[in-house]
């Protein structure tokens, strides 16, 4: 038996990265039989049933420890969260409901302004004066001279990563300047998985470094929230939880509530106004 990682699947076969190699794999009837469905990202035991042709099968699906729905993607550590300064304008209300997206689905989140060769830096300043007090890594970046791409890199080693953002943020030209050979690669794909790859696009992990992957998917330009209640929102804003133990009411929401430590912290400028302006927003629409 081998232990392995699930980099990709098509119509139930599914290849998994191990260290003796690439495996392409089939589940077993008892997964279909309780309605398992194995996932990209998955920690997986396989067994080998031909050597020669790098054929297996999954035992086992080891816990997961994160997972994101729309794409499905199971086991992501951190997400690069890319906005383009200008050309488009950074749109910051857009950022922080991907900043909740990461929140709720449990990966760690970094996040990198781009297209930094064509600002001035002075205007950007508060972004990463409000972010990284939050608590989150904020990297000034760009393809075209190079700037922030090692400390990027370095962020990427040993981490399942997912580059996300809108469209037209330069996600593609940053990735593909920090990894180059990623397009190499995912055209390495035995024949057998990459069936169909001409008229459907699959998520599918990209070995960047050694044990570091990242995510290739067409759907993190896009933003799902699902099954979050308004109620649970105040839960997923990091800076609240150091204050809200002051809050009067142990439910407290941080809005219309009397005695509140978020609202304390808010009026002495230990929390962003901008920042607890969307809050209120977003709970005021319902989320989104």
């Amino acid at each position: 038996m081998l232990n392995g990682r699930i980099i990709k699947g098509v119509g139930g076969l599914y290849a998994v990265d191990t260290a003796d190699g690439l495996y392409n794999c089939r589940v077993r009837g008892i997964f279909r039989k309780h309605e398992i469905n194995p996932t990209v990202g998955d920690n997986v035991v396989i067994s080998i049933t031909h050597e020669g042709d790098r054929e297996g099968v999954i035992d086992k699906i080891l816990d997961r420890h994160s997972f994101l729905f729309r794409p499905r993607v199971a086991n992501i550590d951190q997400a690069i969260l890319v906005f383009s300064a200008v050309t488009p304008d950074i749109n910051i209300d857009l950022m922080d409901r991907f900043i909740l997206a990461c929140e709720i689905a449990g990966v760690e989140i970094i996040i990198c302004i781009n297209k930094a060769d064509i600002i001035n830096f002075a205007d950007f300043a508060w972004i990463k004066e409000i972010y990284e007090r939050v608590g989150y890594t904020v990297i000034f970046t760009s393809a075209e001279d190079g700037t922030g791409l090692e400390e990027v890199k370095a962020n990427l080693l040993g981490q399942v990563s997912v580059f996300a953002g809108p469209s037209g943020a330069g996600k593609s030209s940053l990735t593909n300047a920090i990894i180059p050979h990623a397009n190499m690669q995912t055209g390495e794909l035995s024949e057998k998985i990459s069936r169909g790859r001409h008229t459907t696009r699959h998520t599918e992990l990209i070995k960047a470094f050694e044990n570091s992957y990242i995510v290739d998917s067409p759907g993190f330009s896009s933003l799902i929230l699902e099954n979050l209640q308004k109620d649970d929102l105040h839960k997923y804003f990091r800076e609240f939880e150091e204050f809200s133990s002051n809050c009067k009411f142990m439910d407290c929401k941080h809005i219309n509530e009397p005695i509140c430590g978020v609202k304390d912290a808010l009026g002495s400028g230990l929390i962003a106004k901008q920042r607890y302006n969307r809050y209120v927003n977003f709970y005021n629409k319902g989320v989104l």
